[in-house]
C-alpha cells in the first residue's frame, strides 16, 4: 500500500469548477488586483475575523511586508523561534534586522519563559510562529510584548483553521502573515499569502506598499515592490475558502486516531494537547525512538514519512554569521534528533490510517 504525503492530486483531480471560474476571470480580464482579489480579501478577513486581508504572492512575502509596516529596519532585533521553516527567520534578514532566536517548549511551539530573557535595547518585534498548526500561548506573549512596549507579528502561516479558545491565529499580533502553500490546510495553485490586520493606517500601507507605493496610475507616495497575490490564485482561494472547515475537522478526526493509538508505544511521545484549542494539523509530528530507522522501515514499506526538521534554524550555514553555536538551544535540538511527521490529510482513509499505525507498532514489536 502507498499512503502520499502529497495529497494535491487527489485535491485537483475534479477540476473542473476551477477552469469554470477561471473563465469568468479571462472574460473579465481582471488580471490584476481587481474584484477577484478583493472577494478573496474580504472573505478571509471575515473567516479569520479582522477588519483588513491584504493578499500577497506568498507567505513569505506576508512575512516581510507585515515586518516592514511596522518599521523594522538595520540594526533592529527580532525575536522568534529557531525550530521553524527559513522564511521565518528569512524574512527578518531581509528586512535588514538580526533575528534572535529562543528554544522551543515540549509542544513545539516558542518557549513563553525564554523571550525576556532575550529582550535588549535593540529588540523591535516578538515573532512567534504556530509552528505544524498549533499555537503557542499568544495570551502571555502578548503580555510579554505590551511589559516591554514592543509589537507582535504572528507567523500563523500554519494554522489557517486553528483555534485558541473562541479566537484564531491572526487575531492577537498587530500584523500577521498567513501561507497558501499547496501543502497548507487552505492553499492554491502555487504560492500565495495574506496579512491581516486591524489597524487601518496599516494596512492602507501595506496595500500600497505591494503595489509599487502606487496612488494611482500616475502617481507613487513612496518607493514600494510588488508583492500582489494572482487574481487566478484568489480564484482557488475564494473556492478552497468554503471547504476549510470540513477540511480541518478531517484533520482533526485523522490526528485523534493517531494520538489514541499511538499514545500506547512507550517509544512514542505525543505532544501535550490544548483543551480549548483546535490545531489545523497542517503535518503531525510526534517524537519517535529510533527515529531514523523508523522512517527508513515507513519508506519502504510505502508510508511517506518526513521530518520536519532534522537540523534547527541556529545550526543552519547561513546563521554562523549570529553567533550561534551547538547545545544553545537543547530542546529543539532534541526534537531535530527525534520529531517524525507522519501524512493527517482529508483524504487519507481508515485503511491507510490503520496501515501507517500497524506498520508503527510492527516496527517496535520487532
Amino acid at each position: 500500500m502507498k499512503v502520499p504525503f502529497n495529497y494535491l492530486p487527489n485535491q485537483f483531480k475534479n477540476n473542473k469548477i476551477y477552469f469554470n471560474e477561471w473563465k469568468k476571470l479571462i472574460k473579465s480580464c481582471e488580471f490584476t488586483l481587481g474584484s477577484y482579489v478583493k472577494k478573496f480579501e474580504n472573505n478571509f478577513s471575515k473567516f479569520i475575523g479582522v477588519k483588513h486581508c491584504i493578499a500577497t504572492n506568498s507567505g513569505t512575502d506576508a512575512l516581510v511586508l507585515s515586518l516592514k509596516s511596522l518599521g523594522v529596519k538595520k540594526n533592529d532585533e527580532v525575536i522568534t523561534v529557531c525550530n521553524t521553516f527559513y522564511s521565518t527567520v528569512g524574512a527578518i534578514i531581509i528586512c535588514g534586522a538580526k533575528p534572535v532566536f529562543v528554544d522551543c517548549d515540549e509542544r513545539y511551539q516558542i518557549c513563553i519563559d525564554k523571550i525576556e530573557k532575550a529582550i535588549t535595547k535593540k529588540t523591535k518585534i516578538i515573532l512567534p510562529v504556530h509552528w505544524g498548526g498549533a499555537s503557542p500561548n499568544m495570551k502571555a506573549i502578548m503580555q510579554i510584548a505590551r511589559k516591554n512596549n514592543l509589537k507582535v507579528v504572528e507567523d500563523a502561516c500554519q494554522s489557517i483553521g486553528a483555534k485558541i479558545k473562541n479566537r484564531k491565529p491572526g487575531t492577537f499580533g498587530h500584523v500577521n502573515a498567513f501561507s497558501m502553500h499547496p501543502l497548507k490546510s487552505l492553499n492554491v495553485m502555487g504560492d500565495g499569502g495574506a496579512i491581516v490586520t486591524n489597524n487601518d493606517k496599516i494596512a492602507k500601507w501595506i496595500k500600497r506598499y505591494s503595489n509599487h507605493g502606487m496612488i494611482d496610475r500616475d502617481h507613487i507616495s513612496f518607493w514600494g515592490d510588488n508583492k500582489r497575490m494572482q487574481p487566478l490564485q484568489a480564484v482557488v482561494g475564494c473556492i478552497e475558502l468554503k471547504k476549510i472547515n470540513s477540511i480541518i475537522s478531517k484533520r482533526n478526526k485523522n490526528a485523534k486516531i493517531f494520538d489514541q493509538f499511538l499514545s500506547k508505544i512507550k517509544q512514542v511521545t505525543i505532544p501535550k494537547r490544548i483543551k480549548f484549542n483546535k490545531e489545523s494539523f497542517v503535518v503531525y509530528m510526534a517524537r519517535f525512538k529510533k527515529r531514523d530507522k523508523l522512517k527508513s522501515y515507513l519508506i519502504k514499506n510505502g508510508i511517506d514519512a518526513r521530518i520536519h526538521y532534522p537540523i534547527p534554524l541556529h545550526l543552519q550555514k547561513p546563521s554562523k554569521v549570529l553567533g550561534y553555536k551547538k547545545g544553545d538551544f537543547p530542546e529543539a535540538e532534541k526534537q531535530a534528533k527525534n520529531l517524525l511527521t507522519l501524512p493527517v490529510h482529508q483524504y487519507l482513509n481508515y485503511n491507510e490510517i490503520n496501515y501507517m499505525l500497524k506498520k508503527i507498532k510492527k516496527f517496535y514489536n520487532k
